[in-house]
């Protein structure tokens, strides 16, 4: 999972970085503070040769679009290395989310204005992909996903503790405007509170199965009122002297604001937000109807497609993924794995694998060594499947401790070249007992490589683009992607199953498709067709390997965040069939590599624009 933002955004990858404060600009408001009314880094100069023959008004749209989204979210231009706004955090008061949505409004009538004679093919993509990110936004309004900006596995007592350690810190004045965000915190947790109180007036809180451990969260971070040097938000200032002025300074920004939020943030989830959730788990059962649903799937899947066909899809890739589960149990050294197929059998060895000690680490240490081989391993087999790689790096850290017993597995965080933040696989050390061996091959292929870091930070990396391209993201082609790797690993290696020759980690890598199947099953059941918490949780331990405490987990992240899950799976089965597609059109004249560079080549896409793409990449590679 991409956590573009912790989040979520996941994702981040960057659509879930802007969900809270998304929008446009009509006319767009000074930007007080900024270095000295610098340009944008991010947007370069004017005269890049990519220009050249591009429709003047419509990159006039975009530039001001991306100085829009780099504006209104600080993190995301400094994570892109702009530090024009490095001082400040996001404005998600109901004016400034107004605001944004009139200048959205504004934006898209004046792109749809624009006459598009003449207009070269980057220019149609990147209106395109403008009209789709400016539309979806003002659809999604209308649900007010500010109201619900806390659950027990996102909101500001998760990403902004987290903050610190995705920023480069190379001098004083980077302190200092640490220094001034942390000064701001208060003002932001102040705004959600509020943004909350008006969900509740109009009925629009969560499931209270979705905010388990999130009071608990706030008072962590409340506790830094008597030991600010212990607080994750001072985490950059513990390599300065300790009468550093930026230090002192980001201490009474912990022990006067930070921490008496959060406390506000706390008491205030414990008495009035909590006693108010709803019992039901239904996003269509809440005050926005089956409507809210509709549109979550659209959003995160970019297809027009319904909640039935969704879950028909989901079962009948369940039952396939099943069928070849039982071949790979006829593998293993299980005494039991020459029984004939059946049921039985397989709910015998998913105990098996959940219980047996053989399949799990002692220590933390010994976890995150065991991925970081795993990734050093698949970087050396790279460039058997690509044409292009990254030149930006990443590692592997542990998942912090006060947001572990609420996080899922694993996820990822980018990194920026341009910022010299390097990127990371983020792992879940909590409950090792729940965290087995034979899941970390695929679940490190698609956290690093070839998944989400080889695919983001090439997507950074775009050269001759519009910078617009680079801040794109779609979930379903993000997490498709991902999911598509983990496959990926059967094509490298030297045995017949490539990395997943041990009939156990091949297991695993079929534990994990199933996962992403059920989820087409479990997320459409239980906001669609009226499934239980409970139904949810036994369709996946009947299915998958997952240990119980995930399973638990995820479901109650697919209730938290309606239709994200689905688009894992949709993207994964329209990048395979656009490979069995180039494959069968190309023959001996297939190459691998080329086909990953079509995938690639343009950053993330809507799911039916990338089958364009590939369409006519299979076009043209056919009349060489």
């Amino acid at each position: 999972m991409s956590r573009i933002t912790p989040r979520v955004r996941r994702v981040a990858v960057v659509g879930a970085v802007l969900a809270a404060s998304a929008g446009a600009a009509v006319a767009q408001p000074e930007i007080r503070g900024a270095r000295d009314g610098a340009a944008s880094p991010v947007l370069g100069t004017r005269d890049e040769p990519w220009r050249t023959g591009r429709s003047a008004e419509l990159l006039a749209l975009l530039d001001e679009h991306v100085e829009w989204m780099l504006r209104e979210n600080p993190q995301l231009a400094s994570g892109r290395g702009d530090k024009r706004f490095n001082d400040r955090l996001e404005d998600v008061s109901p004016e400034a989310i107004s605001r944004r949505l009139a200048e959205q409004a504004d934006r898209l009538a004046r792109l749809n204005a624009l006459e598009r004679s003449g207009w070269t093919e980057a220019d149609h993509v990147d209106a395109d992909l403008l009209r789709h990110e400016l539309e979806s936004a003002l659809a999604g309004a209308r649900f007010h996903p500010e109201q619900t900006p806390v659950n027990g596995r996102n909101g500001p007592q998760v990403w902004l503790p987290q903050m610190g350690d995705r920023l480069p810190f190379f001098g004083s004045q980077d302190y200092a405007d640490f220094a001034s965000r942390l000064e701001a915190v208060p003002r932001l947790i102040d705004q959600h509170v509020a943004n909350m109180r008006a969900g509740l007036e109009a009925g629009r809180v969560p499931p209270r199965v979705v905010m388990a451990g999130a009071v608990e969260q706030c008072r962590v971070l409340a506790g830094g009122a008597g030991s600010p040097t212990l607080s994750p938000f001072y985490g950059p200032y513990r390599a300065l002297p300790a009468d550093d002025a930026n230090a002192a300074r980001a201490r009474r920004a912990i022990a006067e604001g930070i921490a008496p939020a959060f406390a506000r943030l706390g008491d205030f989830l414990e008495k009035e937000y909590l006693p108010e959730c709803r019992e039901s788990i239904a996003v269509s059962e809440g005050v926005d109807g089956p409507a809210a649903y509709d549109f979550a799937l659209r959003d995160h899947t970019t297809l027009d497609v319904t909640a039935d066909r969704v879950h028909e899809i989901g079962l009948a890739e369940v039952a396939r993924i099943r069928a070849e589960m039982m071949g790979v149990i006829a593998r293993t050294d299980w005494p039991r794995a020459d029984e004939p197929p059946s049921d039985a059998l397989h709910a015998a060895f998913l105990d098996y694998l959940r219980t047996d000690p053989r399949f799990y680490y002692k220590n933390e240490d010994e976890l995150l060594a065991g991925y970081r081989n795993i990734c050093k391993i698949m970087d050396a087999e790279l460039p058997r499947l690509f044409r292009t790689l990254p030149r930006l790096t990443y590692g592997v850290r542990e998942i912090p401790l006060f947001a572990a017993k609420t996080s899922p597995t694993a996820y990822y965080y980018r990194g920026s070249l341009k910022a010299g933040i390097p990127a990371w696989f983020m792992a879940n050390t909590y409950r090792l007992d729940q965290r087995p061996k034979y899941e970390m091959v695929a679940l490190a292929l698609h956290e690093a490589v070839p998944g989400h870091h080889l695919q983001v930070a090439l997507h950074e990396e775009l050269e001759g683009v519009h910078p617009f391209r680079t801040l794109c993201w779609f979930t379903a082609y993000g997490e498709g992607w991902a999911l598509y790797a983990e496959r990926l690993g059967l094509e490298v290696g030297e045995g017949a199953k490539g990395l997943y020759t041990d009939p156990y980690d091949d297991f695993g890598r079929l534990t994990y498709e199933m996962w992403r199947a059920c989820r087409l099953v479990v997320d459409t059941g239980m906001h669609a067709k009226g499934w239980s918490r409970r139904r949810a949780i036994d369709f996946m331990l009947h299915n998958t390997g997952l240990s119980a405490l995930n399973i638990e987990r995820e479901v109650d992240r697919y209730i938290a965040w309606p239709g994200q899950a689905t688009a894992y799976k949709m993207g994964e089965l329209k990048i395979r069939e656009l490979r069995g597609r180039a494959e069968a059109a190309l023959g001996a004249r297939f190459d691998v590599r080329e086909f990953h560079e079509a995938v690639l080549g343009a950053g993330p896409l809507p799911l039916p624009a990338l089958e364009e793409r590939v369409v006519r990449w299979i076009g043209a590679q056919s009349k060489e």
